[in-house]
């Protein structure tokens, strides 16, 4: 499975909480836009295998044309070797999504729309900085939905101020709207953002862990009753809902990184973009890749399949580890597994190395501890 990821580095506004690349000002679009097909003729020869899903991130995708996104498709079909039928997600802002782009869109190769909610509750959208209010975000779901099959909506919890019935009150609205894709994440204090530093300031009170821990276990709670599949941590999907895009990365795929900041994947070494728009561009102006590489270790790749392997419901499979990296490794994993196993944190099914639904919460630290030092 192979992917591209396209990142979008333009935003209206800056979120609080954002600390992903991109600028506020669209003076250099067409550049960029210029730039990014340069990067992909560029990097054709980087991904020989058949690509299954186009992904356009951000940033805020949904700024741009149609006819622009077109354009970056069209590039991508002249240049790789494209299945019948890829998934092709655009990443889209509700304030963004007016009835005539949505036409648009319906009519090019975007066939999944990811759009940025995060809450319905507007006081939490003005704390956050969004762009959008909650009306904005209904009338858009609701347009889309004529529109597009598959569409999936991103929300937030652990916001400051935010309760568990209020967390309640958005999986509610969620579900009115019968989508059949949810991604939930946990609001993450990033260094150097507006939000950590008011609450460094007391001008946001900061979240409890325990509010954390209640409002992930009532959305676990309230998506199995619904009958979504808990595939990966923070994803929940209809049968034949999966996002491939997510797919491809937590099962180790490889994928193609295009844009400033963009990573790349090839299954041994890693590579990403310089951070700077003017710097990429100029570079792109050049034919130049202003790229920066690493290649992984043995033990890099396998922390890397132990950590992307095991927030899916798939686990990893113990006799890919042995056949990928030697039987010294399984027995490591299995070894350091065993406190897990026995607190029902983790279990062994079918040869497969699992988190349960008791040991989620604790993932991150449950899977460090699996991890191997070089």
């Amino acid at each position: 499975m192979s992917g591209i990821y396209l990142h979008i580095p333009f935003c209206k506004q800056a979120c609080h909480y954002c600390d992903f690349h991109f600028s506020t000002t669209l003076k250099r679009k067409e550049e960029m836009i210029y730039s990014l097909n340069r990067e992909l003729v560029l990097r054709k020869d980087i991904i020989s295998s058949p690509i299954q899903n186009i992904y356009f991130g951000g940033g805020t995708p949904s700024l741009l044309s149609a006819d622009e996104i077109n354009g970056l498709i069209e590039t991508i079909y002249e240049n790789f070797t494209i299945v019948e039928d890829p998934e092709v997600t655009l990443e889209a802002n509700p304030d963004d999504l007016s009835l005539g782009h949505l036409k648009a869109l319906s009519k090019s190769k975007v066939n999944r729309l990811s759009i940025g909610i995060q809450s319905f509750n507007d006081a939490d959208l003005i704390m956050m900085n969004r762009a959008h209010r909650s009306d904005e975000s209904k009338k858009s779901i609701e347009m889309a939905k004529d529109l597009f099959d598959n569409i999936s909506i991103d929300l937030i919890y652990g916001i400051p101020n935010m309760d568990l019935d209020g967390w309640k009150r958005n999986l509610e609205d969620f579900l009115s709207y019968d989508l059949p894709h949810l991604s939930a994440y946990a609001l993450t204090i990033e260094p150097k953002t507006a939000l950590k530093h008011f609450i460094d300031k007391g001008k946001i009170n900061n979240v409890d862990d325990t509010d954390y821990e209640e409002q992930y276990r009532l959305l676990l709670e309230v998506m199995e009753k619904n009958n979504f599949i808990n595939y990966e941590f923070s994803n929940f999907g209809k049968e034949g809902f999966f996002s491939k895009n997510n797919l491809n990365y937590w099962m180790g795929g490889s994928y193609l990184g295009i844009g400033p900041s963009a990573h790349s994947f090839d299954g041994s070494r890693r590579t990403w973009n310089v951070r700077n728009n003017i710097h990429y561009i100029r570079s792109m102006s050049k034919d130049q890749l202003p790229i920066e590489s690493e290649s992984l270790t043995v033990n890099n790749r396998f922390n890397e399949q132990v950590m992307t392997g095991l927030r899916t419901m798939w686990g990893i499979s113990l006799e890919t580890i042995e056949d990928r990296f030697g039987a010294a490794y399984k027995e490591y994993i299995v070894d350091q597994a065993k406190v897990s196993i026995g607190n029902d944190l983790m279990i062994i099914e079918n040869g497969f190395l699992k988190i349960t639904g008791k040991g989620k919460y604790l993932s991150d630290g449950l899977i460090s501890d699996l991890f191997m030092v070089d």
